[in-house]
């Protein structure tokens, strides 16, 4: 038996990358997973992929953008219509628009990162949190909330962006103290560099790049996969009497 077997699953950003990489990793041990992202045929798609390696796996791929907050209640209302409440949500989905000095920032760049990076998962957390006291109260579930190390240390050239993880990071730790007699565990991860489309400003800069490996104990970057397995544990029943922490998944890059 997996050790998500019988659990529902919403994984955000969950077309590629780390959430198709969650998403995966979830349907692998037992769970139905929602996956939700901004366009309908990407996520019908990395459900088709995630089909083929996991067949009898239960998707249901149901477009959402969280950055339109005025979208998220009615898709959850539809998701617990069809699934019941969630156990666990994967607040993934991520956007990192503006890359370059902090002061060049316009205020446009500024409204998205924080819509989609920190406004959107509270959003997610709270309906997910609301649904679960008013049918579950006292019973297990999980939010696990995709940061990132540039959360915790100063962040050049994507200032914005670490602004808004670092925000994601007292989220987690309030929502998990205030939440804490409901069941409901909250937890981040904070991953180094991955290879992903959301990378791609360091990833195709080679000497950007080699800064960031140089720095790296491990001498590389990481892979989507290698960040889906602490996830499956945040969200199983292994980690129990794991809440309000943040746990820093780099490849010992922030020891240097």
């Amino acid at each position: 038996m997996g050790r998500l077997e019988g659990q529902v699953a919403v994984v955000t950003g969950a077309s590629r990358g780390i959430g198709e990489a969650i998403a995966l990793a979830f349907a692998q041990q037992g769970a139905t997973v929602v996956l939700s992202s901004r366009k309908q045929r990407g996520l019908d798609e990395a459900a088709d992929r995630i089909q083929a390696a996991v067949p009898g796996a239960t998707l249901d791929p149901r477009a959402l953008h969280v950055g339109h907050l005025e979208a998220i209640q009615p898709w959850w209302d539809a998701v617990q219509a069809a699934h019941g409440v969630p156990r666990v949500l994967v607040n993934n989905a991520g956007t990192n628009p503006y890359f370059g000095p902090m002061l060049g920032l316009e205020w446009a760049a500024w409204d998205k990162t924080f819509e989609v990076n920190l406004k959107g998962p509270f959003e997610m957390s709270r309906q997910l949190a609301q649904r679960h006291v008013d049918v579950r109260p006292g019973q297990p579930a999980s939010i696990i909330s995709i940061a990132s190390i540039l959360g915790q240390i100063a962040s050049p050239l994507q200032g914005i962006y670490g602004m808004t993880k670092a925000a994601l990071i007292s989220l987690t730790q309030t929502l998990a103290l205030e939440l804490g007699e409901t069941g409901i565990r909250v937890n981040a991860i904070a991953p180094g560099l991955v290879d992903t489309k959301l990378a791609s400003a360091i990833t195709h800069d080679p000497a950007l790049l080699e800064q960031m490996i140089g720095r790296t104990a491990l001498k590389r970057i990481a892979q989507p996969g290698e960040i889906a397995g602490l996830a499956v544990f945040l969200a199983s029943d292994e980690s129990a009497y794991l809440t309000g922490q943040t746990i820093t998944i780099d490849g010992g890059h922030t020891i240097t």
